[in-house]
């Protein structure tokens, strides 16, 4: 078939309607067809079309000047070759089911094409997987390395579920402040060690981590003198952050968590901020790394994350902290 180029898009008179008909290909616009560059470089691949004046490197040295032209070409071609029907959407593509087309079937995925360089904006991917969401599709980012290879990651927002209420005290423990410390005198099988809080040192003390401290404190569970001075929550939080710049966050996360029932330790064997259990298990679940708004990440830095959180069998989560929420987003390599 001959098309023509009309300087944004490649268009087919009547004859192109069997592209449309037979492979979803293109928008039919009154009696012809109208292709994205993506899809007219992909027939002209195929040997299905022929451009009028341009051979397939000529148009597509013309829209490679567009930004990320050739990776969402490199896409698009991948999930043809995959069996799927892709046209332009929402995002860079969305993806139909296998065996649907326009018209006659529902899209799938919504995918967007990014750079292993690119950074990832947390506050516009939680909106774009809501938005997602709300039009019942499955949110994917399609990530292409320097060589050209591509990897493609389902990203949802979790709403965690509450797996047990936390547990209450009948009087706060008494704790004296070491440094960031806290630290309790207490024998073993207290509640707080049962609930897996702190650290044993000997048959009578029992060491709190600052996050722990702090939600305890907020719960009414733990009292800490300094100098001999009661401390409120809010100034011992305010002491710990002269040490430690990411505590806020940390604290956040980590109080949210307990409150929904979870388990969070350290994670630092594993580069991010906590390894989190669902109750009293043997082994964590998952990986969660606090990130507050306005955060942006290189996408390398999440793929490296990903991968080390399959390699361990765990979820990753990144806990994206606004002004009165908390939105935990995973992130799951999948093959289509």
């Amino acid at each position: 078939m001959l098309a023509i180029f009309d300087g944004t898009w490649v268009r087919l008179g009547g004859e192109g309607r069997t592209l449309y008909e037979q492979g979803g290909y293109g928008r039919l616009e009154g009696t012809g067809l109208r292709l994205s560059p993506e899809e007219a470089l992909y027939l002209m691949e195929r040997n299905k079309i022929d451009v009028k004046d341009f051979g397939f490197d000529a148009l597509l040295g013309l829209f490679a000047g567009q930004p990320n032209f050739v990776r969402r070409y490199l896409v698009y071609r991948d999930i043809r070759e995959r069996g799927y029907v892709v046209q332009p959407g929402p995002q860079d593509f969305r993806v139909f089911r296998r065996g649907h087309k326009p018209g006659v079937g529902k899209s799938q995925y919504l995918i967007r094409v990014l750079s292993e360089r690119d950074l990832v904006d947390f506050d516009r991917l939680s909106q774009d997987v809501l938005t997602a969401v709300n039009m019942r599709k499955q949110y994917l980012l399609s990530v292409v390395d320097d060589k050209y290879e591509l990897t493609y990651y389902e990203v949802r927002v979790q709403d965690l579920p509450g797996v047990w209420e936390p547990a209450g005290c009948a009087t706060p423990v008494e704790a004296s402040l070491f440094g960031t410390y806290a630290l309790a005198h207490l024998p073993p099988g207290t509640p707080l060690e049962e609930d897996w809080y702190g650290k044993r040192l000997d048959t009578e003390r029992l060491l709190l981590r600052p996050v722990e401290s702090i939600f305890l404190m907020r719960r009414r569970c733990l009292s800490i003198t300094r100098d001999g001075e009661p401390m409120t929550a809010e100034q011992f939080l305010g002491a710990v952050a002269e040490k430690d710049v990411e505590i806020r966050e940390k604290e956040r996360v980590f109080s949210d968590l307990r409150e929904k029932g979870y388990i969070p330790r350290t994670g630092y064997k594993f580069g991010h901020h906590f390894r989190v259990y669902s109750g009293k298990k043997t082994h964590s679940e998952m990986l969660v790394h606090a990130v507050p708004s306005g955060t942006t990440t290189p996408m390398s830095g999440v793929s490296r994350s990903v991968r080390l959180a399959h390699s361990v069998k765990k979820k990753m989560l990144f806990a994206c902290i606004y002004n009165t929420d908390i939105k935990y987003v995973e992130f799951a390599r999948i093959k289509l």
